[in-house]
C-alpha cells in the first residue's frame, strides 16, 4: 500500500493521526496541490476527484476520501479501536464523526475556499473550476462559530467526541479546529469544554503526524 498525501493540506491529516494512532508506516506520495499536480491526467487516472488522501492498495485499487481510508484501516488493523467495538460505540461515532466533517471541517473549508486570493476560481475540489462566492465564505465563519458551540455542547457530557473513548471523530474534530486557525477562528475562552479537550487532543504524540 501507499498512501498519497499533501503535508499542507488538512484532510490527508486525519488519516496520518489515524494512521499514528495505530502504529502505522506507509510509504508516502507527496501531491503538490499548490502547483496543481492534483490535476494531471497521472493523477486523475487515480483519482478522478483530484482530491488527496488516495490510499492505493497493492492490487492497484484507490480508495479516496479521509473516512474512506480510515474505514479501510480500521478493517485491516482493528487495534487499537479508534471507530468503536460494540454496535452502539461504534454507530455513536460514526453520527459524531459525521456531524464534525460536516458542520466543522466542511463549514472551513467553504469559508476558507470562498475567500482566500490563491483559490481564485477553485472554490471546490475536483476537476472542474468553479467561482468564489464571498457570501458563502461569510456562511462559512458562521457556521464554524455554529460549530463550536456544538463540540462544547457534547464535550461538556461527554470526555471525548464520540464516547468515552478517543476515536476518529475527535481526529476529524481536532483538524477542523486547527483547520480553522487558518481563518483567524480559534475556540472561544467561554468554551471551556471544548478548550481542554482541544489541549488533550493537541498533546497525543499523533496530533504531531
Amino acid at each position: 500500500m501507499k498512501l498519497y498525501d499533501c503535508r499542507t493540506a488538512p484532510s490527508p491529516r486525519r488519516v496520518r493521526i489515524f494512521l499514528a494512532e495505530k502504529g502505522l508506516i506507509l510509504p508516502t506520495v507527496q501531491v503538490d496541490l499548490r502547483h496543481g499536480e492534483q490535476l494531471t491526467p497521472a493523477f486523475q487516472a487515480l483519482n478522478p476527484w483530484c482530491t488527496v488522501p488516495v490510499l492505493e492498495l497493492d492490487d492497484g485499487t484507490a480508495i479516496s476520501e479521509a473516512i474512506a481510508v480510515c474505514h479501510y484501516l480500521e478493517a485491516v488493523q482493528p487495534e487499537p479501536a479508534l471507530m468503536g467495538q460494540t454496535p452502539a460505540g461504534k454507530a455513536s461515532i460514526l453520527m459524531w464523526e459525521h456531524r464534525c466533517e460536516v458542520d466543522g471541517f466542511l463549514a472551513v473549508q467553504e469559508a476558507f475556499r470562498n475567500i482566500t486570493p490563491g483559490l481564485r476560481g477553485r472554490a471546490l475540489t475536483g476537476a472542474e473550476d468553479v467561482a468564489q462566492i464571498p457570501a458563502l465564505a461569510e456562511r462559512g465563519r458562521l457556521r464554524v462559530q455554529r460549530f463550536f458551540q456544538l463540540l462544547e455542547q457534547r464535550l461538556a457530557e461527554s470526555p471525548w467526541v464520540g464516547g468515552p473513548a478517543y476515536s476518529v471523530a475527535d481526529i476529524t474534530a481536532l483538524v477542523a479546529v486547527d483547520f480553522a486557525g487558518w481563518l483567524k477562528l480559534e475556540l472561544p475562552p467561554a468554551c471551556v469544554h471544548a478548550r481542554a479537550w482541544h489541549a488533550d487532543a493537541s498533546r497525543r504524540p499523533s496530533a504531531l503526524a
